[in-house]
């Protein structure tokens, strides 16, 4: 355990970004797999809903500092391609 007074906040602040951190990451992994299960399906109109919605929340997850701004552009443009995809 830390003696300095900084230290001992660094490691409660940095907690509550950890656990902050891993919310948003297990709500965007479960929108993500909203659109991999409405593409399976061959379901156009919701696929199209569940791409804006996980749109959203991996630009979310950029400007919190969750992702990488071009990891989320990378997923977002592979999960539109599959999209597009369907007829």
């Amino acid at each position: 355990m830390a003696n300095i007074k900084s230290q001992k906040k660094r490691i409660l602040t940095n907690e509550k970004a950890r656990l902050r951190n891993n919310a948003i990451k297990s709500d965007l992994k479960t929108s993500l797999r909203k659109v991999d299960s409405a593409v399976e399906a061959q379901n156009k109109e919701e696929a199209v809903s569940a791409l804006r919605t996980a749109s959203r929340k991996l630009d979310k997850a950029v400007s919190k500092g969750v992702l990488h701004k071009k990891n989320a552009a990378n997923k977002k443009s592979g999960l539109a391609a599959r999209v597009n995809k369907l007829s």
